[in-house]
């Protein structure tokens, strides 16, 4: 599994460096000095999982979450427990204090490996569009969420904005709908209309609508038009 070390402090880069050195699973391909040197890293070694300091000159590791499309699995590394909460609040799969025990990084590692052997055994591949087993980090005001994209159900367009539907949370993003309809796998999402965009695994129902149009009522409750436009091309992929 590789592996990139983000933290602006050299010692702390090569503790912990020195720690993995003993776990045979975890490959080191990399550190990164701070969120932008850590993105550029990212999109050039593709990493399965970030050891991340939080706090950094600059930028913080949220904000290179928030800039990152597709999220590897992340452990919080950092020496202020106050951010612990928050961590947990995004879902992220450990938290680690400085200085880091050797002990509680095996924890650390152990979670990160049941859960990689529970993904392979399902037989997931990587493709080069996010997928349902891929995770985004969204982040509205202060508050932030790791999110399956299985889990979402919508996203609709607001402006310059798009809002992220899934469980009770609606919260927006500052990004395109053109940019993302790009990024998502066509087999698991579906451009329904200019404003919207439907996950295909939580259509509940479908029925005719105005000019030979759709409406998709989706799980979560919301009703989604297909433009007569897309309504072909939905039949067609959905074998009505």
């Amino acid at each position: 599994m590789k592996a990139l070390i983000v933290d602006d402090e050299r010692l702390a880069r090569k503790e912990l460096s020195s720690l993995l050195s003993d776990f045979k699973k975890i490959e080191v391909i990399g550190e990164a000095i701070n969120a932008d040197d850590a993105y550029q890293k990212v999109q050039e070694l593709n990493p399965d999982l970030l050891f991340l300091d939080i706090q950094m000159p600059g930028k913080s590791g949220f904000d290179l979450l928030e800039m990152l499309d597709s999220v590897p699995q992340v452990i919080f590394t950092t020496a202020y427990d106050e951010y612990a909460l928050r961590a947990f609040d995004v879902n992220a799969l450990d938290y680690l204090l400085k200085p880091i025990q050797k002990e509680r990084l095996k924890e650390s590692l152990n979670k990160l490996i049941e859960r990689q052997t529970a993904r392979t055994q399902a037989g997931v591949a990587k493709t080069s569009h996010l997928g349902v087993t891929d995770q985004v980090f969204v982040k509205d005001g202060d508050r932030c969420w790791f999110v399956k994209l299985s889990e979402v159900r919508l996203f609709e367009s607001e402006g310059n904005y798009i809002k992220v539907y899934f469980a009770d949370n609606r919260p927006m993003i500052h990004k395109s709908l053109n940019a993302l309809d790009e990024k998502l796998d066509g087999r698991s999402f579906f451009r329904a209309s200019r404003k919207h965009i439907i996950n295909l695994s939580w259509i509940e129902k479908i029925e005719p609508w105005f000019n030979g149009g759709l409406v998709v009522q989706l799980k979560g409750g919301q009703n989604v038009e297909v433009s007569r436009r897309q309504a072909a091309r939905f039949k067609d992929m959905m074998s009505l």
